[in-house]
């Protein structure tokens, strides 16, 4: 097996970025590939290579995942798909980590004390969707990260604000099994304990994003639904946004009921580029 090289997918994420904000601003024009590769840079040959090689899918048909219809024709199935999700009680086998992912909410003395007398190991890591700052204790994940514009004092600065007593030590030889564990489709399978810090109703909504298998998508509605909450989207879309650990808790696979992408913590385009990529990668397991 031929091991996945995250700095090379971290790298080439830099310019993928840029392409998705073009195409985001002008899908509706269709841009072809040589307008997209002139605004990154590269030439079609190049662009084109680049692209398929992080997506797996030529830029044109990653284009199609971007487009308001397509997030429309995902809001439409995942109910029935997240019907048949509650009912069972589990995930879709394609979700990230096939509902192996156990979640332990801190004690309230724990959340009280803001995580004094707790050491907190975090690292800076590559990922297929830029770097990455991954924090950790003695029993999981605590934190996921997106560094915008390189800047890795503000995510840190952020970590330190969410946890203001702890002890911070940075490891990345420590944190490096967790990132392989969560971007390594090979790996996934195994247990990922994830440690939340939030209010008993925020918990509850993590919960419930645990459960959107990959390739899928909810309205906030639908998801203030699913908790037992009608009517309280609002307070659904806050507590999304406060989500500590992204990507792990699918976050970005809420979107608008009218079918809009939406906002995100780390860049709308970066939700864009990771729904693109979960899309693209539920179309290729219908190919086969």
């Amino acid at each position: 097996m031929v091991a996945t090289n995250y700095g090379q997918l971290a790298e080439d994420y830099s310019r993928i970025e840029q392409a998705i904000l073009f195409l985001e601003q002008n899908f509706r024009q269709q841009p072809d590939l040589k307008e997209v590769a002139a605004r990154v840079g590269l030439s079609e040959y190049h662009f084109q290579r680049l692209f398929s090689r992080w997506a797996g899918i030529s830029p044109k048909r990653f284009l199609q995942f971007l487009t308001i219809e397509y997030a429309k024709e995902l809001l439409a199935e995942s109910k029935s798909v997240l019907d048949a999700t509650y009912e069972a009680g589990l995930s879709s086998p394609g979700r990230l980590h096939d509902l192996f992912v156990t979640c332990e909410a801190i004690t309230p003395g724990e959340f009280k004390n803001k995580g004094e007398g707790l050491t907190i190991t975090y690292g800076f890591h590559p990922s297929p969707f830029g770097e990455c700052l991954l924090s950790i204790t003695e029993r999981g994940v605590c934190g996921l990260a997106f560094v915008q514009q390189g800047d890795r004092v503000a995510v840190l600065d952020e970590l330190r604000r969410n946890w203001p007593k702890a002890v911070f030590v940075e490891d990345p030889a420590q944190t490096q099994p967790f990132v392989e564990q969560i971007f390594n489709p090979v790996r996934d399978r195994q247990a990922l304990p994830v440690v939340l810090k939030g209010t008993n109703f925020q918990i509850k909504v993590w919960q419930a994003l645990l459960k959107i298998p990959a390739g899928a998508v909810v309205s906030y509605d639908e998801l203030a639904a699913l908790i037992g909450q009608p009517g309280a989207a609002r307070a659904v879309g806050n507590a999304v946004a406060q989500n500590p650990i992204g990507y792990v808790i699918p976050c970005h696979r809420v979107i608008r009921k009218i079918g809009a992408i939406g906002d995100y913590h780390w860049n709308p385009a970066r939700k864009r580029a990771i729904l693109g990529w979960e899309a693209a990668r539920k179309e290729a397991v219908r190919s086969n």
